[in-house]
């Protein structure tokens, strides 16, 4: 069988095991050892086992659960609700602007968490019934979490950033210093586009109602507590990178940490949360 048909029948059997509902890892794993079996005998035991043990071997991958812990912990403390309502509240009463301040939280939810998947969640739990209880469109406001959730993939520290540098041996704060542009650039793009959108359709996103958005602007600065803490902590992981004080490692156990930290000072750090987290 040549490599055509050994490439078609391992994507075909990985989505056909995805759909029957077997864990991505699994689904790896089973697919990886039987076309190791079946291309190189009892040989390709070996032939897995050592690439296994090539990618544990890698230090920089021990950042990975310390983002998704830190992501985890900033979930269930209440800090990722408290930032989109302060940011919904500073946005004030402009059109579509809920959707747009959608956009900024998953940014600066990336720089907390590094993680796609979790961050895309954590929005369709928060924004998305805000958005259709405002009378927002149904497909512009989950294209909107969709491509704002997807940021986390290049705005730093990204888990997938770390993954790729380790494996091509690449420097990862160099990755990290180049994700930040095309991040931020994409998310004006997604600003952009909401609100050339909702000007040509206003039905598409009405007004935030909310007493607190149709105060003053100096006044509704008062709100932006929630942005505090949140910020506190990206400045200390990716300040302690980029200042040279600590290795994109020993950043994300800052990072998991300080979320420790910030849950306490919240007073919602609990046995519980820690457990679910881990």
């Amino acid at each position: 069988m040549g490599i055509e048909l050994i490439t078609v029948a391992i994507v075909v059997a990985l989505f056909s095991l995805m759909a029957l509902g077997v864990p991505l890892g699994a689904s790896t794993l089973l697919i990886s050892v039987t076309t190791a079996y079946f291309a190189f005998g009892s040989n390709g035991f070996i032939l897995v086992t050592s690439a296994v043990t090539k990618v544990m071997d890698k230090q920089a991958l021990i950042a990975v659960p310390f983002f998704v812990f830190m992501a985890n912990i900033m979930e269930r403390s209440g800090v990722a609700k408290e930032l989109f309502n302060s940011m919904a509240i500073l946005g004030g009463q402009i059109r579509g602007g809920v959707a747009v301040q959608t956009c900024l939280v998953a940014v600066i939810l990336a720089a907390m968490s590094g993680v796609v998947g979790g961050e895309i969640v954590l929005l369709g739990v928060i924004a998305l019934p805000q958005l259709f209880r405002l009378g927002y469109d149904r497909k512009l406001s989950i294209g909107v979490l969709c491509a704002s959730g997807s940021l986390a993939t290049l705005i730093p520290p990204s888990v997938v950033l770390i993954v790729y540098g380790a494996e091509a041996n690449v420097s990862i704060k160099d990755l990290f210093t180049a994700g930040i542009g095309p991040g931020v650039l994409l998310a004006l793009l997604y600003i952009s586009y909401v609100l050339v959108r909702v000007r040509m359709n206003p039905t598409m996103g009405p007004v935030f109602d909310a007493p607190e958005a149709q105060l003053p602007f100096f006044e509704r600065l008062s709100h932006l507590k929630g942005l505090i803490l949140p910020f506190l902590l990206i400045f200390g992981v990716l300040g302690s990178i980029y200042g040279g004080i600590a290795t994109v490692t020993e950043s994300a156990a800052i990072g998991a940490v300080g979320a420790l930290i910030v849950a306490a000072a919240r007073r919602a750090l609990t046995l519980t949360g820690i457990r679910d987290a881990l």
